[in-house]
C-alpha cells in the first residue's frame, strides 16, 4: 500500500516561505503551490498588471539537452524552427504525436555551443515533464539529456519588474522580448529569460534551490513586487489569451486549431519532418474543422471550462476550455473551440451555464493588450 508520505505533494525550495506569506496552500501537478495569499487574487491580478508579482513556479520541468546536432535532431519532435535561433534567443514549440495533437508545449533556448557539442535549454509543463523526458530519451538518445532537478524557477511579471531585477542583476534590462542571459548573483549562476505567461513584460528565473529563498526574500523587500499564486496566474494567462496545457490544448489538439500557426515558420510548414506533420499541413491549407476563440460574456456570471457553446438555434457547436473573471476587464471572459462558420469575430452565441444560456461574442485575443519589451532596432 502506497504510505501517506509517498502521497504527500512535492515542495518547491519556496514551500516554508509560501507558509510565512500566509500562502493558501493546494495541490497542483505533484506540488505543494500557495493559490493565493492573504489580499487575495483580485488584489494580486492587479497588482502585476500595475507593478510586479513574484511567482514560484519552480514546478516545471527544466533540463539541458546537447549533443551532435541537437536543434536539427530535436526538430524531428517539435514544430518549431530551432535552426534558425541563434545563442540566447528562445523558441516557443509543441511536441506532437503522430496524429498532429500537442503531447506538451515548451520553451527551448539555443545557448552558445559547449564541450559536448550544441545545447538546449528546455522548460516543459509540471504534469508532463517526466513523460517528456522519457520522450526526449526514447527518441533522441544519442543526445545527453541533463534534468535540472536542483534548480527552482521564478517569475517576475509587471512592468515593474525590468527596474526591480536591474538592481539586482546589471545589465537584465537590456535582454529583449525571447531572449536569455547568464547572470551571477551572490556567487550563484542564474538563466535570465524575459518571457512569462502573463501578457506584461517579466523574466523568468532560473537559479540553484538553495538560492531560491534569499533571492525571493530580496525581491519581496522590494515595494513594487508582491507574492502572486496560481490563482492570478491563471486569470493573467487567461486574459493575455495564452493557452493552458490539459485544458486549451492537449493530445487531441493542433497547433494550427489552437491559434498557434504563428509559432512553426515557412520552412517547417513546407519541410514537415515532425510527428503529425501532414495534418498541420492540411490544417494550414484551409482543412480546419474547429478553432480556438475569444469569448466576451455580456452578463457578470462566468462560465467555466466544460460549458458547452450554443448558436442562436440552441444548437451545441462547441464547449469552453477556459474561462473566469477577468479582473482588468471587470468582466468574465473564456475561451474555446467552433467550428470556422463560427468563429468570426463578432458571432454572437450562448454559452451555457447551469441550463441557462449566457450571451456572448466572438472576440480576439489577447483580451488584454500585451506589454512584451522588444527594443528599438538601431
Amino acid at each position: 500500500m502506497t504510505s501517506e508520505l509517498e502521497q504527500a505533494p512535492a515542495r518547491t525550495p519556496l514551500y516554508a516561505r509560501h507558509i510565512a506569506l500566509g500562502g493558501r496552500m493546494v495541490e497542483f501537478a505533484g506540488y505543494a503551490l500557495p493559490v493565493n495569499y492573504s489580499k487575495g487574487v483580485l488584489a494580486e491580478h492587479l497588482f502585476a498588471r500595475a507593478k510586479a508579482g513574484l511567482f514560484d513556479v519552480s514546478h516545471m520541468g527544466q533540463a539541458f539537452l546537447s549533443g551532435r546536432e541537437a536543434a536539427r535532431k530535436l526538430e524531428s519532435l517539435v514544430p518549431g524552427d530551432l535552426l534558425a535561433l541563434e545563442p540566447g534567443r528562445i523558441r516557443y514549440s509543441q511536441f506532437t504525436n503522430e496524429q498532429g495533437g500537442i503531447l506538451d508545449d515548451l520553451m527551448i533556448t539555443r545557448l552558445a555551443p559547449g564541450a559536448t557539442g550544441e545545447r538546449l535549454f528546455l522548460v516543459v509543463n509540471a504534469a508532463c515533464k517526466t513523460a517528456d523526458f522519457a520522450h526526449l530519451r526514447a527518441r533522441l538518445p544519442d543526445l545527453r539529456l541533463e534534468i535540472l532537478e536542483d534548480r527552482a524557477l521564478l517569475a517576475l511579471q509587471g512592468p515593474s519588474a525590468a527596474a526591480v531585477l536591474e538592481r539586482y542583476l546589471p545589465g537584465v534590462s537590456a535582454l529583449g522580448f525571447m531572449s536569455q542571459g547568464a547572470f551571477v548573483w551572490r556567487g550563484f549562476e542564474l538563466f535570465v529569460s524575459r518571457s512569462g505567461y502573463t501578457g506584461e513584460d517579466g523574466f523568468e528565473i532560473s537559479l540553484p534551490a538553495d538560492a531560491a529563498r534569499p533571492f525571493a526574500d530580496a525581491l519581496l523587500l522590494e515595494e513594487d513586487v508582491e507574492p502572486v499564486g496560481l490563482g492570478a496566474r491563471d486569470s493573467l494567462r487567461l486574459e493575455a489569451g495564452l493557452c493552458l496545457y490539459g485544458h486549451d490544448i492537449d493530445t487531441t489538439t493542433s497547433p494550427i486549431e489552437a491559434g498557434l500557426a504563428w509559432s512553426i515558420s515557412k520552412r517547417r510548414r513546407e519541410e514537415g519532418g515532425f510527428p503529425g506533420a501532414a495534418r498541420i499541413k492540411k490544417e494550414l491549407a484551409g482543412g480546419l474543422t474547429r478553432m480556438r476563440v475569444g469569448l466576451l460574456l455580456e452578463g457578470r456570471a462566468p462560465a467555466r471550462e466544460g460549458a458547452e457553446i450554443a448558436n442562436a438555434e440552441g444548437v451545441v457547436i462547441g464547449r469552453v476550455t477556459s474561462g473566469g473573471f477577468a479582473p482588468s476587464l471587470g468582466r468574465p471572459i473564456a475561451m474555446g473551440y467552433l467550428p470556422p462558420a463560427y468563429a468570426l469575430e463578432g458571432t454572437l452565441v450562448n454559452l451555457i451555464v447551469r441550463g441557462k444560456p449566457l450571451p456572448a461574442r466572438v472576440v480576439a485575443t489577447p483580451f488584454v493588450p500585451n506589454r512584451y519589451y522588444r527594443p528599438a532596432k538601431a
